[in-house]
């Protein structure tokens, strides 16, 4: 292992997770699903609480890993979760009530995420997570910044996607999209970007105007 690997590996074992949070993501594993990493997590709760986030926007509820993580940052916070997986979102919801989020707290929607996402109120919430279908990434985030406030900030896990953004000999769709995101964002007035190497890339944008 390089030493950068060596500290990647650090940082995802620094992070200990609450046995709900262990529970939602052996299930993720169980069921072939891929859920943000620890350290990823760990920056979302972060995030969350610096934020003091009150309302927030998940596309892609999976088994509710990053679901949370959100909570464990803020608490109180009420949360509208997309996902086109029915069953993943009744697993979602139970792992939200073993972990004494309130049911009025988390607003899980059953549907594709570009179909529903239009409906919602524009510059209504101060956490956006965008967590689902790569191939509509870059539709995810442009809605994803519609619908954040000024201040409030839009998380995109995987954004290097497995490594393979940062190689140039990679050109598959799903990088070029990445690439695409990062290019267009890095030249926005409109929000102040940070990537972060956590899990396999951590892209946060936070909406500083209109």
């Amino acid at each position: 292992m390089t030493n950068m690997d060596l500290s990647w590996k650090f940082a995802e074992d620094f992070v200990v997770e609450s046995p709900d949070i262990a529970a939602a993501r052996q299930l993720s594993l169980e069921n072939g699903v891929e859920a943000i990493s620890p350290a990823v997590g760990a920056q979302i709760a972060v995030i969350a609480a610096a934020t003091n986030a009150t309302t927030a926007i998940e596309i892609g509820t999976g088994l509710g890993v990053s679901g949370l993580w959100l909570f464990a940052g803020a608490p109180n916070a009420i949360l509208t979760s997309i996902d086109i997986e029915i069953d993943y979102q009744q697993s979602a919801r139970r792992g939200f009530t073993d972990a004494g989020i309130h049911a009025n707290q988390a607003r899980l929607i059953a549907g594709r995420a570009l179909d529903v996402l239009p409906r919602m109120n524009e510059a209504s919430y101060d956490l956006v997570v965008v967590d689902a279908d790569p191939a509509s990434v870059i539709e995810y985030v442009e809605h994803g910044l519609r619908l954040v406030r000024v201040g409030g900030t839009v998380l995109i896990p995987h954004a290097l996607w497995r490594g393979r953004v940062a190689d140039a000999a990679q050109r598959d769709e799903t990088v070029a999209d990445f690439r695409t995101l990062l290019d267009e964002i890095a030249k926005s007035p409109a929000v102040l970007s940070s990537l972060s190497l956590a899990g396999d890339g951590l892209l946060q944008l936070t909406r500083v105007s209109d």
